[in-house]
C-alpha cells in the first residue's frame, strides 16, 4: 500500500475549468482527465489523503458518480468548497478539518505530516521534524523546504506519492520563515 495526497481537484467545477484549467477544454473533459490520471497512479489498495476542494458546483449525484471511480481508501480534509454533497460520501473516515499522521517512506522511516486545505506559516509540530502539506493555492505558492502544495495544478493533476513530495521539500529554496529568520532551512 503506498499513501498519497492530493487537492483541489473541483470536479464539475465549470467557472475553474473557464479561469485556471482552459486545456482541458469543458469540464467533462477536465473530469475524465483528472479521473485517469489517479486512478493511473493509485491502485484499489492505496490510501489517498485529499485535502480539499474535491468537487465545486456539482451535483450529489455527479460528486457520487466521480467518487465511486477513484481509485483507492480515501480519506478527507475538508477544504472551502467541501459542502454536504461532499462530505456525505463514503469516505473511508469521517471528514476533519486538518490531520496529524505519521507515514513510512519508501526507506520505512517515518515521517510525520501536518495536513490541511490552508498553507499554514506555521503548524503543529514544525519544530520537530513535521512537514506541511497542504492545497487551496492552486500552486501559487512556492514550496518551502517543509511544506508543499499538494493541489491538482501543484502535482500535474494527479495524486502525488510521499517521496515525490520530499524530493520537491528537499529541493525547495526557500525555508518556512520562522527558520529562515533563524538562519535555518
Amino acid at each position: 500500500m503506498t499513501t498519497y495526497f492530493t487537492a483541489d481537484t473541483h470536479f464539475g467545477d465549470a467557472s475553474l475549468v473557464q479561469r485556471r484549467r482552459q486545456i482541458f477544454g469543458s469540464v467533462e473533459a477536465h473530469d475524465e482527465a483528472l479521473i485517469a490520471r489517479w486512478n493511473t497512479v493509485v491502485g484499489v489498495a492505496d490510501e489517498v489523503w485529499h485535502l480539499g476542494d474535491f468537487a465545486a458546483d456539482a451535483s450529489r449525484a455527479h460528486c457520487a458518480a466521480v467518487f465511486a471511480r477513484l481509485n483507492g481508501i480515501k480519506r478527507l480534509v475538508r477544504g472551502n468548497h467541501d459542502t454536504n454533497r461532499v462530505l456525505e460520501l463514503p469516505w473511508s473516515e469521517p471528514p476533519v478539518e486538518s490531520a496529524r499522521i505519521t507515514v513510512e517512506n519508501s526507506k520505512g522511516f517515518a515521517l510525520r505530516l501536518f495536513l490541511s486545505h490552508y498553507p499554514h506559516r506555521s503548524w503543529p509540530g514544525f519544530w520537530r521534524e513535521t512537514r506541511h502539506l497542504y492545497g487551496h493555492t492552486h500552486a501559487c505558492l512556492p514550496d518551502t523546504t517543509r511544506s508543499c502544495d499538494v493541489g491538482a495544478d501543484a502535482c500535474d493533476y494527479r495524486p502525488v506519492d510521499l517521496t515525490t513530495l520530499i524530493a520537491r521539500l528537499d529541493a525547495a529554496l526557500q525555508a518556512p520563515e520562522e527558520m529562515a529568520a533563524r538562519g535555518l532551512r
